[in-house]
C-alpha cells in the first residue's frame, strides 16, 4: 500500500524518539483503514496530549488535537453531531487512564460508537518520564526514582469491566495481530478498545535498564501469552507476562441507537 496518501508530509519529520513503537502503531492504523477502503473525508481522528497524541498531526484525515485527557469527550460530541464519521481516538496510557480515566470508563459504559487505540508505554514519555497508571510496580520513573509502589491498571480488563463492546490487546512486536485487532475494532458497532504495548526506550527503558528498543521488543516476543493459554496458567506462571488477545467481542446496543430512541420519544410527546 501507499502510506504517503494518508500522511501530511509537511508535518514530517515526526517528533518520536528513535526506537519508539508509536510509528508501528500508526502504520497498523493506516493499513487497517486502507484494507477497509474508507474515504479519508469520512474519518475523524481525535487525540489529547502526549507522545501518542501527536498522531493526528501526521495523518490526512479530519483531525482534532484536544486538551489532556479529554479526547473522548470531544469524540463523543463529534460522533453525536456527525454520526456518519468513523471516529478514532488515539491516546496514551496516562492520557487515557489518569486524567482521562473518568471519560474512559463512561465511554465504555455508554458504549459510544468510537474506536479507541491506546498506546501503552508504561510512562509519561513527553513530559519527563513520570509514573503513569500502567507503570509496573517497582519500576522507576522520574517521580519514582526508587521504584513505583503502586499496582498498575490493567487497561483491557478495565475496559471489559466498564462495558466496552470490543476489547483487545497486542504489542508492536506482534504487528500482524495488531493490524487484525484494529481492523476488527474499526468495524465494531459500539465502544471498541485496542491496547497496544509499545516500547519507550528514552523515558522508560533507559531508566529501568531494559536495553535498546530492539531488546524491549524481544521482551514482548518472549513474554507475551495468548488469552486462551493464559487461562490455564497459574498466577505465578503469569507473573511478568503480557496477556494478548481479544478479551471482549459482543453485540449490544450502541449509545447512538439509544440516544436516537430517546430523541424520537421526546419528539412524539405532544
Amino acid at each position: 500500500m501507499d502510506y504517503l496518501q494518508y500522511l501530511r508530509l509537511d508535518k514530517m519529520p515526526h517528533i518520536w524518539c528513535d526506537g519508539c513503537g508509536h510509528g508501528i502503531i500508526l502504520k497498523s492504523i493506516l493499513r487497517s483503514i486502507d484494507k477497509l477502503g474508507w474515504d479519508k473525508n469520512d474519518i475523524a481522528m481525535v487525540s489529547g496530549i502526549g507522545c501518542s497524541s501527536r498522531t493526528p498531526g501526521y495523518v490526512d484525515f479530519n483531525t482534532l488535537h484536544t486538551t489532556h485527557g479529554r479526547a473522548l469527550a470531544f469524540a463523543t460530541g463529534l460522533k453525536i453531531a456527525k454520526p456518519q464519521l468513523h471516529v478514532i481516538v488515539v491516546s496514551g496510557d496516562g492520557d487515557a487512564t489518569a486524567i482521562g480515566g473518568n471519560h474512559f470508563i463512561h465511554a465504555a459504559r455508554r458504549n459510544i460508537d468510537v474506536t479507541m487505540i491506546i498506546y501503552n508505554n508504561y510512562i509519561y514519555g513527553m513530559t519527563g518520564g513520570q509514573v503513569s497508571p500502567t507503570t509496573p510496580s517497582r519500576k522507576k520513573a522520574s517521580t519514582a526514582p526508587y521504584g513505583n509502589p503502586d499496582e498498575p491498571f490493567d487497561i483491557s480488563r478495565l475496559a471489559q469491566a466498564a462495558g466496552a463492546a470490543y476489547v483487545a490487546r497486542s504489542t508492536v512486536y506482534h504487528v500482524g495481530r495488531t493490524d487484525k485487532y484494529i481492523e476488527q475494532a474499526l468495524t465494531k458497532t459500539g465502544f471498541a478498545v485496542v491496547e497496544v504495548l509499545t516500547p519507550c526506550p528514552t523515558s522508560y527503558g533507559r531508566r529501568n535498564k531494559e536495553g535498546t528498543a530492539v531488546d524491549m521488543m524481544m521482551f514482548q516476543k518472549a513474554n507475551s501469552v495468548g488469552l486462551e493459554r493464559a487461562q490455564n496458567m497459574s498466577e505465578e506462571e503469569l507473573e511478568g507476562k503480557i496477556i494478548t488477545g481479544v478479551f471482549v467481542d459482543k453485540e449490544q446496543k450502541s449509545y447512538l441507537t439509544r440516544y436516537n430512541e430517546v430523541v424520537e420519544k421526546a419528539r412524539s410527546v405532544k
